[in-house]
């Protein structure tokens, strides 16, 4: 391995110039984050609500789903 002005390299014949480990990212701020992604704060639970399902029955499906799933490798 060789160090090169901070970064670390391997040294093998097909990556004599590739780093091993990717180069420190700028540390943002929690605020610069969401700034970034354009976040907004929750106001509401309503903001939280989805339509994820049609139907009370399809959601009782999805649970029973979920349920057996679990419970499938315990046995």
């Amino acid at each position: 391995m060789t160090v090169t002005s901070g970064e670390v390299y391997a040294m093998s014949p097909a990556q004599s110039e590739q780093p091993v480990h990717p180069p420190i990212r700028p540390q943002r701020t929690v605020e610069e984050l969401l700034a970034a992604k354009g976040a907004k704060p929750i106001t509401s639970l309503d903001d939280l609500t989805a339509d994820t399902f049609a139907s009370d029955e399809e959601l009782e499906e999805f649970v029973a789903f979920v349920h057996s799933e679990r419970r499938r490798d315990v046995a």
